[in-house]
């Protein structure tokens, strides 16, 4: 299998105490992802958050500051016998709804049965990946900024 190595940009959208999410299913039952994706050659990070979040849940978004990094190392969690050969540097950054509405999403993620706003005191009794970082999502808060290989 080919190794496959990308750079991602995540969008932490909180508007009235929810989280913009992404809603997927497997054989576990229902999780959460945050929206974003891979950067394409030639654009820059906010851009990839903007056209991501927008494919993927029809929102405008105005991409903030960084809010921390993290390695996805595929053969070192949950996943690793779909995803051995997968590794993903991902970049989370707060973002603000733009007040243009909201469009369908035109380009779902993989796997994506629906996008959902959960209340972020919720998102820790929920399935929303990583895992490891539920907590610095919702409060939008870290001790550091790079977080390492975490799920």
């Amino acid at each position: 299998m080919q190794k496959v190595h990308r750079i991602s940009a995540k969008a932490v959208v909180i508007n009235d105490g929810k989280i913009l999410l992404i809603k997927k299913t497997d054989s576990g039952g229902d999780y959460y992802i945050l929206p974003g994706g891979g950067q394409e050659h030639g654009e820059n990070l906010h851009q990839t958050l903007i056209r991501e979040v927008k494919e993927e849940t029809g929102y405008s978004i105005q991409p903030k500051d960084l809010l921390f990094v993290r390695d996805y190392i595929g053969a070192n969690h949950e996943f690793k016998a779909e995803a051995s050969h997968f590794h993903q540097v991902e970049l989370y950054f707060e973002a603000e709804l733009e007040k243009d509405g909201h469009t369908k999403a035109h380009m779902p993620d993989s796997g994506q049965i629906g996008v959902e706003w959960v209340s972020a005191k919720d998102i820790k009794k929920s399935r929303v990946y990583p895992l490891s970082l539920r907590d610095a999502i919702s409060s939008r808060k870290s001790s550091k900024v790079y977080l390492g290989d975490v799920n």
